[in-house]
């Protein structure tokens, strides 16, 4: 598996740039209060005798009242910059492009590329293929419990609630591989429902999209052709599709293409062909 990225402090789309900004205005906002109740305490401290003998001291006075307005002057920035990038990341999301349906299963992802034309539909799973400097809006479902779709260098979480369709919006900035998670303790698989997004150029993307449109090719060898036959003489079907093959099984991930993937059930295994 090629090298992937998983950090939020590693900005790789334009929401979680939104979201870096409000982190930095917090470690800023923060860290001035920390220095400064520091230095308060060693002010304190070296005058604690002379506190004592005039506890009502000007000084001491004048500080509290710079300490309380200041503390106003904080909170009051940290919501306007909320605020703001709460706004810039709506904003963000009404742009039109890439459209695709993820459905958390326990414990795995599957994946729906959408288009007006249903020729140019089809599904994946546990691998995400996205286009660099596109926006992307993915609906988000669960048949069962409680997930949540998590890519730290995109964007923030979003819970997947049984009954009810969430989304979320993403806009890549550069290629590469992100690691995403599930980060809603979901069962005792939870730790293992990983998810990869591939964000690669325009022309990379159009490439695998157009193999994943194409059903399975048929066997080459002798060996694939005993795999292929022991695949459909199983019971593995009953789960399982492949595209081009009488395999239309719907509970479990689709297999049309498993060989260009880069892992096994949702990153537990690392593929090897």
């Amino acid at each position: 598996m090629r090298a992937f990225e998983h950090s939020v402090l590693d900005v790789a789309g334009i929401q979680n740039a939104h979201i870096h900004t409000m982190w930095n205005v917090l470690i800023d906002v923060c860290g001035v209060m920390y220095l400064l109740v520091l230095g308060f305490l060693a002010w304190s401290l070296l005058h604690a005798r002379r506190s004592a003998r005039s506890p009502d001291s000007p000084g001491m006075s004048t500080a509290l009242y710079a300490w309380i307005a200041l503390v106003i002057a904080g909170l009051f920035g940290i919501t306007i910059a909320s605020y703001a990038v709460d706004r810039a990341i709506f904003k963000a999301g009404q742009q039109k492009g890439l459209v695709l349906e993820v459905t958390s299963q326990q414990w795995w992802w599957a994946i729906q590329y959408q288009s007006d034309d249903p020729s140019q539909s089809f599904q994946t799973a546990n691998e995400i293929h996205l286009p660099v400097d596109v926006p992307v809006t993915i609906t988000l479902r669960s048949p069962d419990v409680i997930h949540s779709f998590w890519v730290p260098n995109l964007h923030g979480k979003q819970d997947l609630i049984p009954g009810r369709d969430t989304d979320i919006h993403l806009h890549p900035t550069r290629t590469g591989v992100f690691r995403g998670q599930c980060a809603e303790f979901c069962g005792a698989q939870h730790a293992h429902m990983a998810l990869y997004v591939f964000v690669e150029s325009q022309r990379d993307f159009d490439r695998w999209r157009t193999g994943q449109l194409q059903a399975a090719s048929d066997p080459r060898d002798s060996m694939a052709t005993r795999g292929r036959a022991a695949f459909m003489s199983s019971a593995c079907p009953l789960c399982h599709t492949i595209r081009g093959t009488d395999a239309a099984g719907v509970m479990g991930p689709d297999l049309t293409h498993l060989g260009s993937r880069t892992s096994l059930a949702a990153g537990a295994l690392e593929y090897i062909a």
